[in-house]
């Protein structure tokens, strides 16, 4: 998985596709106004809910929406692990500011600015969008309990972790453990037990759960 941020057109696009999904399911709850009172309420405690945490659903679930994974792109924070809680919490209650004065115009003059691409929201939160290449062009990480990272590392040293995952089947026995002892500082283990902790690093890095 290739860690490289993501610039505003291709977030525009992502944005454009969840609000077709919102849109839709907006559509689906309007049966409810047919009925007074409940129904109104539930109707628009369903447009809330949709509204501001439809993104914190799909950040927490799968690190990202549907519109940013349709584009391939993913939420992480900034030194590249999952997206917290806390953090996405704030990125998207932030959207309302980047909303102003119109049409996202304070979040597109942001992202234009900083180095990142990072709208305000991303900036109070210490996240990114970055680009993920697409399962057909990468290789698949073998399935592994994830394993949260015991230190904070470079998003080089972490795009190593997730490299050698996804080499690792085309690999030799003899050379799959070579490579994860390089890292045995890190797990503090050797052998078998080297190579499992990497995998459990690289599936958390790749999907936080």
């Amino acid at each position: 998985m290739v860690l490289r941020a993501a610039g505003p057109v291709v977030r525009a696009a992502a944005l454009a596709i969840d609000i077709l999904i919102r849109g839709v399911l907006y559509l689906a709850l309007t049966p409810l106004l047919a009925f007074s009172g409940l129904g109104v309420g539930l109707f628009l405690l369903g447009i809330f809910l949709l509204e501001w945490f439809y993104p914190v659903f799909f950040e927490l679930l799968r690190g990202a929406t549907p519109g940013k994974r349709a584009m391939d792109l993913m939420v992480v924070q900034d030194d590249g692990t999952p997206i917290r809680p806390a953090a996405s919490l704030i990125r998207n209650l932030l959207r309302l500011v980047d909303f102003l004065p119109l049409f996202y115009g304070s979040g597109l003059a942001c992202t234009l600015v900083d180095r990142h691409f990072r709208r305000l929201g991303d900036l109070a939160a210490g996240t990114l969008v970055v680009h993920v290449e697409s399962r057909h062009k990468r290789g698949e990480i073998p399935s592994q309990r994830p394993l949260p990272l015991p230190r904070s590392l470079s998003l080089e040293a972490q795009q190593a972790i997730l490299d050698y995952a996804e080499r690792r089947p085309r690999l030799s026995p003899q050379r799959r453990t070579e490579l994860a002892e390089t890292l045995s500082w890190l797990s503090g283990r050797t052998g078998a037990a080297a190579e499992e902790a990497l995998l459990g690093y690289a599936n958390y890095l790749a999907r936080g759960r």
